[in-house]
């Protein structure tokens, strides 16, 4: 377009260019060349291979990471990082909305590491789900040293956007249908994602309700106690046209930005030195700011534990009419590097009576369910303990990672079928440590119905013959029980078996899912393992059933199993034994019994 313009003010242009111009414009090149002799004419598409269709929703973002982006030590400020990110997400979530789209929340986010000046952050955002109005974004951040060719992962993130129409009016999103395996697992277990999200405040409140009311100062040798006034930061930010999208609201990475900065001026006057950003807890924007708002952001250190510490940062909006709008508050965990890299003893807060007492009491609550997060929900699902101990404070997670296990085992892609006896099949997959087996048939029951029989295992000795009796030990709610379970003796055993289960149960979220019932070992201090019994454990097991019509439902049984465990399914996947086949046989048949004597106490 430029050398056209050129060509109308007169100014001459060869021939050769003007025409490449001309005819790229139009989608073609200059006249091929002759071949020389002997040279062989290339296939059409022979000098790239057709790459893999890409997710539509998917953006990539590569930014050089420039002296401006850092911060004294050169390394990559995190407010700029959480920017990037923000931004790469929204247009991921816009791609798929097709229209604006503003943040919401985001989940907790760990930096495993800093970045340089002259390495690379590359960042891939894709929509994992959309639900009605709002849909999860997940990204995946990580660095490149273009001397080295290095290349590392820094952090994984999950962000909720919400649609917005005219007028900001909520829009309702289209259906997202995953590809491949990973999004396919990614989009089951969004979902669960989505429900620990609602329940966060509550698991908080009533961790608090259980906790001492009395504040207990930890002592630490050799170290005062600073005064947590003393870290109280206030600043003001005007939200100018560039910290906003084209409809005038403000970014939720600039606000984040902004937000970060204050807090780490708040933890630089606890510890005196330059902090690292670790952590930043699960938050919700709360509402919209606008170009032309003043941004009043404030921060204190709420609690230091020996090498962390913990800072309250809420933002308020204030418009021309001077009303305040609360529009976020978060919690970051900073820590104090030595010349090693290694984590400094900080000194200790002496919290103000009332208001800082709560907030120091509440840092504590939330360092807990960090940690519960961190190792019961982030960890790969081979790192987790088998029977993980249960209390109040984590059944939330420990309920997620029930769940979302099974769902992750139920998205797999590498089933394959390995018996067929009438209309049950039996299919195995193979992994590194692993190897899990399903069972599925279709059955003439409502989906409904046949989810309230097999969620119930005080029944399920009426159909397994390898159950001798469930307890119902604790109902912790409507959706998740913990029972205690005793089966026969296993062939190279002289005393029976026992198991505490934690039962978790989800109706579908949306149309096309499943209803779920998983099971998981956890222990109990009520419970404790004893001499008549074997403790056994299971890692992940539990049903998925598949509404096929009004009147059949295809049910299935998933089953990873455990070393004590293999032997019996070699068995019966080589075909030597047909027990776990007859077994689900006795299944269909107790739905069956059970759906008419439903009908029957209707019609009575």
């Amino acid at each position: 377009r430029c050398l056209l313009k050129m060509v109308k003010g007169n100014i001459i242009v060869p021939e050769e260019i003007l025409s490449f111009c001309c005819n790229g414009l139009q989608g073609s090149t200059s006249p091929p060349r002759a071949r020389e002799p002997g040279e062989r004419e290339e296939a059409p598409g022979a000098m790239a291979s057709p790459s893999p269709a890409r997710n539509p929703t998917e953006v990539q973002m590569s930014q050089l990471v420039l002296p401006c982006h850092t911060n004294h030590r050169g390394e990559l400020s995190t407010g700029q990082l959480l920017k990037w990110i923000d931004t790469a997400a929204c247009l991921s979530a816009e791609r798929h909305a097709g229209c604006p789209c503003v943040t919401a929340s985001m989940d907790d986010i760990y930096f495993e590491h800093t970045i340089s000046v002259g390495q690379v952050v590359n960042i891939k955002a894709k929509v994992n789900r959309a639900f009605n109005s709002s849909m999860e974004v997940g990204i995946q951040v990580s660095y490149e040293d273009l001397c080295s060719g290095k290349h590392c992962s820094i952090c994984k993130a999950y962000a909720t956007f919400v649609a917005q129409g005219s007028l900001g009016s909520k829009v309702r999103l289209k259906p997202l249908t995953p590809q491949t395996e990973e999004e396919k697992i990614e989009y089951s277990i969004a979902a669960e994602r989505r429900r620990m999200r609602l329940v966060h405040k509550d698991t908080l409140k009533d961790l608090l309700t259980r906790s001492p009311q009395e504040t207990e100062l930890e002592t630490r040798d050799g170290s005062r106690a600073v005064p947590a006034e003393k870290t109280r930061v206030e600043s003001v930010e005007l939200v100018l046209p560039p910290h906003a999208n084209h409809q005038g609201n403000t970014f939720g990475g600039q606000i984040m930005a902004w937000m970060e900065n204050v807090a780490t001026i708040a933890a630089s006057r606890l510890c005196h030195a330059h902090p690292t950003l670790r952590a930043i807890e699960m938050f919700h924007f709360r509402g919209p700011s606008q170009v032309g708002d003043r941004l009043v952001l404030k921060a204190i250190v709420n609690n230091a534990f020996k090498n962390s510490m913990e800072v309250g940062v809420s933002a308020e909006a204030y418009g021309q009419e001077m009303s305040v709008r609360h529009i976020n508050s978060a919690f970051m965990t900073f820590v104090v590097l030595d010349q090693e890299g290694h984590p400094r003893t900080l000194p200790m807060v002496a919290p103000e009576p009332g208001d800082g007492e709560r907030r120091y009491r509440e840092a504590s609550a939330r360092k807990k369910i960090r940690l519960d997060r961190k190792y019961v929900v982030s960890c790969k699902q081979t790192e987790v303990p088998l029977s993980v101990p249960w209390d109040q404070s984590n059944k939330v997670y420990l309920s997620y990672n029930n769940v979302s296990a099974l769902k992750m085992l139920v998205a797999k892609a590498n089933w394959a079928l390995a018996r067929e006896k009438e209309k049950v099949r039996m299919y195995t997959l193979e992994e590194d440590k692993f190897l899990s087996f399903r069972i599925e048939m279709s059955v003439c029951i409502t989906a409904s119905r046949a989810f309230s029989l097999l969620s119930n295992l005080r029944r399920r000795h009426e159909w397994d013959s390898h159950y001798v009796s469930a307890e119902l030990v604790q109902k912790v709610d409507d959706d998740d029980m913990i029972y205690h379970v005793v089966s026969q003796k296993l062939r190279h055993e002289n005393k029976p078996q026992d198991f505490v289960i934690l039962a978790s149960r989800r109706k579908p979220c949306s149309k096309g899912d499943p209803y779920v019932v998983a099971f998981r070992s956890v222990t109990l201090p009520t419970h404790p393992a004893r001499d008549e019994f074997t403790r056994g454990e299971t890692l992940c097991s539990g049903f998925c059933i598949w509404p096929e019509s009004e009147e059949m439902s295809k049910v299935a049984y998933y089953n990873q199993a455990m070393p004590g465990y293999l032997n019996y399914v070699t068995t019966n996947v080589a075909g030597l034994s047909s027990d776990i086949c007859s077994t689900f046989e006795a299944c269909e048949k107790f739905l069956l019994k059970n759906k008419e004597d439903l009908i029957s106490r209707l019609q009575d």
